[in-house]
């Protein structure tokens, strides 16, 4: 058997989580996934919390960002984006964990490091980039919530196409029109509409708010 370390720790945890959800995590659990006696653990990790920051780290520290500094912020922006979803979309209920921690370690910063220097290189004030790189992350989350049905305890259902052909189309008329467009989702397309949406409309802000910083 490996030798029992942090990383393997957390990578049984990890693997837990998306098969169970984090509702699924205990000392014991975890031990018991990796053959070894939970008092082992605390050499390791003192306790669930601590477990699950370094979830939430692990996670982190696999985004990989290839955007260009030399690039128009707006396209670093989608770059960023697509990175955090990527990563969202391979762990999804690790992902819930990542948005329910506050990370401190250098892991659980960069991405936020990276985002908001991007806002503050484009034009932004704090505020400004700390809100919108809240509304981004709101978002990519939303995003992977309607993907892969990921429910309030985290655990993805799956379920058909939604099925428009009992609806009262007097009642509700563009309903029934527009059913075969509700009735499929290429999810792909949508995160980038959407995205595009959320850009278009920060740079229109940017461009609203150095107006009026020239007229002072």
């Amino acid at each position: 058997m490996p030798a029992l370390t942090r990383s393997r720790i957390v990578a049984a945890a990890v693997d837990l989580i998306e098969r169970e959800g984090a509702d699924a995590i205990s000392m014991r659990r975890i031990a018991a996934e990796l053959g070894v006696g939970v008092m082992s653990l605390y050499n390791h990790v003192p306790n669930k919390a601590a477990l699950l920051d370094a979830v939430a780290e692990s996670v982190l520290s696999e985004i990989t960002f290839t955007d260009d500094p030399s690039a128009e912020w707006t396209e670093r922006v989608r770059i960023q984006a697509r990175a955090f979803r990527q990563i969202a979309h391979h762990y999804p209920r690790s992902t819930m964990v990542v948005v329910s921690r506050q990370l401190k370690s250098p892991a659980g910063l960069f991405p936020v490091e990276r985002a908001l220097a991007t806002l503050r290189e484009a034009g932004f004030d704090g505020e400004d980039a700390v809100e919108i790189l809240r509304t981004f992350i709101a978002y990519i989350i939303g995003s992977l919530l309607r993907e892969v049905g990921v429910t309030p305890t985290f655990a993805p259902v799956h379920r058909g196409d939604v099925q428009m052909s009992e609806v009262d189309t007097a009642l509700f008329p563009e309903v029934g029109t527009l059913a075969p467009l509700l009735g499929v989702c290429d999810h792909e397309k949508t995160f980038e509409y959407g995205l595009d949406m959320l850009i278009r409309a920060v740079a229109v802000q940017l461009e609203d708010s150095k107006e009026r910083s020239a007229r002072g």
